[in-house]
């Protein structure tokens, strides 16, 4: 990446009190857009360094860029420490329960008292409102929140195989210190921002409320849509290999009954046209079936592109690890990680004048940066 020139938030000082994805999410785009952000962590370093499982992954995915700085806020001294560094900052940014910041004196309307430019975002689970003190997940959102139902079976609401409520609240905090920071540079002032975990997942489905409110039909769960499209599904080919086929209108259906070298199915009237198509959706997509069945992925993979017809293999996060496009678009590049070895990480999805925000410095130690954060206050913890 060029970096002849500043990043657009350089110079702006960020101070994190998060864990786990979406308080994290947001301190990391605003740092790859180049903000200075200081991870807060308590003594022993974020619990989310060291979670199992699933949740190995989040610390190095949503931490880059980053200083770590280790202060205990439970005690006095860590929070007067903590209250004279964020004097030092334009944006707070946390994702505690309800109440915490408040009970430790470390919340927006205290703040804003001695720091009245400040952005303070908080990252919960809810609004205000009758749920704002309920504490909340990313599966717990997506139940409630209308995604479970429509991603899952009848009857088998299933949660998304990522934290996409996380992740885009992370998103959403971020867009908003973006228009706030532009609002104080015409105010001088500050403001609090809210995102929240429920609110974004029915922004998620606002499109299926919307289809309900206009038909007052209640949109049926995705595997049991009415399909707009007769040709848009996923379809078993040779050596049990999977291939997503999306032939959309009336040419791309034509132009794949050709690279199918099948053009006696044009001449069918029941598939004429789109609409007649989808009205034997099912009678379609089992003579499909039979055809593609035959088919060897790689070779039809390359027919499909060719011909310019919508397509994309069933690939696993463990393929994308490899994922020749990631790598030549400078997508996926390595960053040095907080034991010394390497990984590479998934950068932000956009390009900015021709360059990709990147990796700057390694994955912070914890308490790395302490001596350069802290030596220049009057306190320290």
């Amino acid at each position: 990446m060029n970096t002849e020139s500043p990043l657009p938030l350089a110079g702006i000082r960020v101070l994190e009190f998060t864990h786990m994805v979406m308080g994290p999410t947001c301190g990391m785009i605003l740092a790859d857009l180049g903000a200075e952000v200081i991870k807060v962590e308590p003594p022993g370093g974020d619990k989310t360094r060291k979670l199992p499982g699933l949740g190995i992954g989040f610390f190095r995915s949503f931490n880059r860029n980053k200083k770590s700085v280790v202060l205990d806020i439970t005690s006095d001294a860590g929070r007067e420490t903590a209250s004279e560094l964020i004097g030092t900052c334009d944006v707070v940014l946390e994702n505690f329960r309800p109440g915490l910041m408040k009970d430790l004196g470390l919340d927006y309307d205290t703040l804003v008292k001695q720091c009245p430019g400040l952005i303070y975002v908080s990252h919960k689970g809810f609004l205000p409102g009758p749920y704002e003190k309920r504490l909340a997940l990313d599966e717990v959102v997506q139940m409630m929140g209308g995604l479970s139902y429509m991603t899952g079976p009848v009857g088998r609401p299933l949660r998304a195989g990522t934290s996409v409520n996380d992740i885009m609240g992370g998103m959403f905090g971020a867009i908003g210190v973006l228009a706030a920071l532009r609002e104080r540079d015409r105010t001088g002032k500050g403001q609090e921002i809210q995102s929240a975990l429920f609110e974004n997942c029915v922004f998620l489905s606002s499109q299926h409320m919307q289809q309900y409110l206009m038909t007052g039909e209640a949109p049926p769960p995705m595997p049991s849509r009415v399909s707009a499209w007769s040709v848009y599904d996923v379809f078993a080919l040779a050596d049990c290999e999977q291939l997503f086929i999306g032939a959309v209108s009336d040419k791309q259906f034509n132009t794949l009954c050709r690279v199918l070298e099948r053009v006696d199915l044009l001449e069918r009237p029941e598939y004429a046209d789109n609409a007649a198509r989808v009205a034997v959706r099912p009678q379609l997509l089992a003579e499909l079936g039979t055809i593609l069945a035959h088919h060897r992925i790689e070779e039809l993979s390359s027919k499909l592109e060719a011909a310019g017809i919508p397509y994309a293999p069933i690939s696993r996060p463990e393929q994308l690890v490899g994922d020749p496009h990631l790598k030549q678009s400078g997508g996926l590049v390595p960053m040095e990680t907080d034991d010394g070895g390497t990984t590479d990480v998934v950068l932000l999805p956009l390009l900015m004048g021709g360059r990709r925000p990147g990796v700057r410095m390694p994955l912070p130690k914890i308490g790395e940066h302490n001596e350069e954060i802290l030596a220049s206050l009057k306190s320290s913890a």
